[in-house]
């Protein structure tokens, strides 16, 4: 129990410091203004400036990125890299989750933006439009992405909160049939989506419309079983490359990590590797783990198929599966929470084979 509540406190400790990184561009956009004399909320924006960004931001995250996840599915089934693990039950769950969010999801996001937003933050609306495109872009990085990693950690440290996330972690693969794969409730109380609503609301439209399609494109890229990264490990004159990119980004190497069935290999993490744009949160936070190497298997060691419908809908829909913790009456993780746990990492227990 004092190593349960050592962690807590360490976990509480590094939200504090999130605070003043979500401050940090902010306090770097001012110091800039202050070095070269700059007042851009004094000045009267050409009105091309203050058209909303609806438009752009439609084209760029539901079309075109739409038809990239698509066509980067249809190299990797060419490629046979599914293998023969997509079952029916897999399928079904997989083009349910990809499917839903654009019908759920994105009208939610819309209607919460248009009827709460005014309320929440009235005279508002655009109120920081003023703000550069680059010092958006960041703010809009860091504001989204960082709260992601923390809202995707937590889901594996707190256990009531597993079950909600176990869904993007039981597939036996990689690739981008489970990239969107997740529970329907994880997706919709996606902490990041509304803040991120927010900042457009505020003014940071044009910015959060280049900074979500990097960032969409960076996560589906990290989740394909396509291996791009592998090159950068293989010539030495590419090395320095890796580096930082590893570091800064989340790739194939370090992600499909996280999503292994073990730790016991030195290759597997399932206890870090958060990080869905930037890996720079795992640094920071030491969550880290870096091999340049792939795991052997993916998944969940215990897992034996619930049906689809209860990894996308639980709990209003349960598994069929005895013990399962999706069953009627299964525990919150495969192996009930023991006091002496040495962590708080849900996954820690959920892996073990009862």
């Amino acid at each position: 129990m004092k190593m349960e509540i050592s962690v807590r406190r360490k976990v509480a400790r590094q939200l504090l410091w999130s605070a003043g990184i979500y401050a940090l561009p902010v306090v770097l956009m001012f110091v800039a203004f202050a070095v070269t004399g700059q007042r851009p909320w004094t000045q009267t924006l050409p009105l091309s400036t203050t058209i909303p960004a609806s438009h752009l931001q439609r084209f760029l995250h539901d079309y075109w990125l739409a038809f990239f996840v698509l066509a980067l599915g249809v190299v990797e089934f060419a490629c046979g890299l599914y293998e023969a693990r997509w079952t029916r039950n897999e399928r079904f769950l997989d083009i349910a989750s990809f499917a839903v969010p654009y019908v759920i999801t994105g009208p939610a996001i819309a209607y919460f933006s248009a009827k709460f937003l005014p309320l929440l933050l009235p005279g508002l609306h655009n109120r920081f439009v003023w703000v550069p495109f680059f010092w958006g872009f960041l703010i809009i990085c860091i504001g989204d992405d960082l709260t992601q990693y923390w809202y995707h950690r937590l889901h594996h440290q707190i256990p009531w909160l597993w079950r909600f996330h176990r869904t993007h972690h039981s597939a036996p693969y990689m690739g981008m049939a489970m990239a969107s794969r997740q529970n329907v409730w994880y997706t919709i109380f996606f902490s990041q989506i509304y803040a991120t609503a927010a900042l457009v609301y505020l003014g940071f439209g044009r910015s959060a419309a280049v900074a979500l399609v990097i960032k969409s494109l960076i996560t589906a890229l990290a989740h394909s079983s396509i291996p791009w990264d592998k090159p950068l490990y293989r010539y030495p004159a590419l090395h320095p490359v890796a580096w930082v990119l590893e570091r800064l980004i989340s790739t194939p190497a370090t992600h499909h990590a996280h999503h292994a069935d073990t730790s016991e290999d030195g290759v597997g993490y399932y206890k870090g590797n958060f990080g869905n744009m930037l890996f720079l949160w795992d640094v920071l936070f030491g969550t880290a783990h870096i091999s340049r190497q792939y795991p052997k298997a993916y998944g969940i060691t215990h897992y034996h198929g619930d049906p689809w419908y209860a990894q996308f809908m639980w709990p209003v829909f349960k598994s069929n599966i005895e013990g399962s913790e999706l069953a009627a009456h299964g525990p919150i993780v495969k192996e009930d929470i023991r006091e002496t746990a040495s962590d708080l990492s849900v996954e820690g227990w959920a892996r073990t084979e009862a």
